[in-house]
């Protein structure tokens, strides 16, 4: 039997991002908040002169144990599901301030078409250009009614940028300058320029200057020492929860942090949600914890799974096209990058940050005329230098023997004379791509693992081969004497690592009939529960996710107060 703890005012469950805002900001709004994280605790000072790829990059230190928990996969509803055993197209955070800690710090907002992506496109183009398995749905927001909430996070994460000529109007300029451009992005700049593109500086976490942030959190400047995606910084200089909003929620002393606690259930009696009951890994007691508000922060598959296993919400049906939970999810098409060779150049290569970078969104969006295409949205286009690091890159020209001599030489020539260009692609949902539980397979506690039901489209080929075109077109203008692209997008490949953007599941929108939560992340059918992160994104948009999930979480933290004065939905 579960033992029972004594009533708070609100349980966050996941304490990464999102649930690092929300404490943050309901604790200086004078709540008692608990934190449930399944993993382990973090604090900056563990990755001191800790630059080990093998550990972090290749066996993944940072992310969730798949021998524990995973997620199953299959492409159709016809084939058995199987599990993920070894991480391969997506890294999955645990611990305390989750993927906020290992992420590559790029924080972009979505376009304003984004958000009212059905009717805009209905608007320009007609219904017809929408297929009809295609399920794409207007958010219930619009970008100018949540560019206040992606301000306050970019002056919380002193975000480093400056204006995106093609998109929204912003109230305010970055909170600290764009990051320095390597002479690989001056080429860059110079042939978009001249290609009459509209290049703009990478919007960065990784900080250009030493800052201060509105909460009084000061953090150094980046070092550019390439060691950000995968790894946690020894400097603090890449915005993540533990050195930003945690600490600020900590110091009010309303706000306690449990590490090791794996939640199971949301507790409900039909209307609202009592509490949660959760493990403790370290001892194996089942322990409930009683709130007047719940709030799942967790990762897109942990959020949707607990909704499911909980009995929360209608779970999507993709036969009847009925039910909410589970619908919609999405990915991101990022096969579209282009490598260019250079036999007369060198860059180095080894040099960088997670979020350095430059772009360009004449491609983005509803940017461009999509009349004549075979797709709708489009993607971003970037070169960003990250950091190549010594086992996990060795590019060498397509056609090369991959062992042997000529493999040597080559691998050895253009280590440091490869640039590549990639176009991030949106990914649409679609009616038979939805996630729920599995039948056959659990976790270590006996509980149903999540299964992904997911695979590329003919929307995702076109605009992948459209994209690479672009990519490889620049690369030449910048004067690559070999360009190798996508020539061909194939099948989705769960063993490739394409990004760790996944979203749906749990989405927003205006009428509880279409979603499964308010533009406040407040769930239609129990008012005291809020659902925030990429779970709620109705389809992905061409650029990383985690701008617009700080946006929804500042928001999501002021509904909650409105609800804890007033009660009801949140208007």
């Amino acid at each position: 039997m579960a033992t029972k703890l004594p009533k708070t005012d609100v349980v966050i469950v996941g304490v990464g991002w999102a649930g690092g805002i929300i404490a943050s900001e309901l604790t200086k709004g004078g709540l008692n908040v608990v934190g449930l994280e399944k993993g382990r605790s973090r604090k900056t000072e563990d990755y001191y002169m800790v630059h080990d790829e093998l550990r972090y990059g290749v066996r993944y230190d940072l992310m969730q144990d798949l021998s524990k928990e995973t997620v199953t996969f299959r492409s159709n509803e016809k084939i058995r599901a199987l599990p993920m055993r070894q991480y391969g197209s997506f890294l999955i955070g645990d611990g305390l301030g989750g993927s906020g800690v290992h992420w590559n710090g790029q924080t972009y907002r979505f376009l304003p078409y984004d958000f009212e992506i059905r009717s805009k496109t209905i608007e320009r183009y007609g219904k017809n250009k929408i297929p009809t398995d295609m399920t794409i749905l207007d958010w219930g927001i619009t970008y100018d009614k949540l560019e206040p909430y992606y301000d306050k996070f970019e002056k919380m994460a002193g975000i480093s940028g400056d204006e995106n000529p093609l998109g929204g109007k912003r109230s305010n300029p970055y909170p600290t300058p764009p990051m320095i451009k390597s002479p690989a992005m001056v080429k860059f700049v110079e042939a978009t320029t001249k290609m009459k593109l509209h290049p703009y500086m990478m919007p960065s976490a990784n900080l250009s200057e030493t800052y201060t942030n509105p909460d009084g959190i000061s953090r150094a400047a980046c070092q550019y020492c390439g060691y950000c995606e995968r790894f946690g910084c020894e400097y603090g200089a890449k915005a993540d929860p533990v050195v930003t909003v945690i600490p600020v929620a900590k110091k009010t002393g309303k706000f306690e942090i449990r590490t090791h606690s794996q939640v199971r259930r949301i507790l409900h009696n039909g209307n609202k949600v009592t509490g949660v009951m959760y493990t403790d890994v370290t001892t194996g007691k089942e322990i409930e914890q009683p709130a007047d508000i719940v709030v799942l922060t967790g990762y897109v598959f942990n959020n949707v799974r607990l909704l499911l296993m909980s009995g929360i919400g209608k779970p999507y049906n993709p036969s009847t096209g009925t039910g909410v939970i589970g619908k919609n999810y999405a990915y991101q098409v990022i096969k579209g990058a282009s490598v260019g060779f250079f036999e007369k150049e060198q860059f180095n290569n080894f040099a960088g940050a997670g979020a350095l970078g430059v772009n360009i969104d004449d491609y983005n969006g509803d940017n461009f005329d999509h009349s004549n295409l075979k797709f709708i949205h489009g993607g971003s286009i970037s070169l960003s230098q990250t950091g190549q690091r010594p086992i996990l890159n060795n590019p060498i020209p397509g056609g090369s023997p991959t062992w042997g001599p000529e493999f040597k030489n080559n691998s050895l020539k253009y280590a440091n004379r490869a640039l590549s260009v990639g176009g991030q692609g949106s990914s649409m949902s679609y009616r038979h791509h939805f996630l729920d539980l599995d039948p056959t397979y659990k976790d270590t506690f006996g509980d149903p693992l999540m299964r992904l039901t997911f695979d590329f489209e003919d929307q995702d080929r076109e605009l992948a081969k459209f994209l690479a075109g672009k990519c490889g077109e620049i690369l030449k203008e910048m004067g690559a004497n070999h360009v190798d692209s996508l020539k061909e997008l194939g099948p989705y490949d769960i063993v490739t690592y394409q990004s760790t953007h996944n979203t749906g599941g749990a989405i927003m929108g205006s009428s509880p009939e279409t979603s499964a939560v308010n533009s406040y992340s407040q769930m239609w059918d129990a008012d005291n529960l809020f659902v925030v992160g990429a779970s709620s994104f109705p389809q992905n948009a061409g650029y990383n996710p985690t701008g617009t999930v700080g946006a929804l979480a500042y928001r999501a933290a002021e509904g909650i107060l409105k609800y804890r004065t007033k009660g009801g939905l949140v208007e």
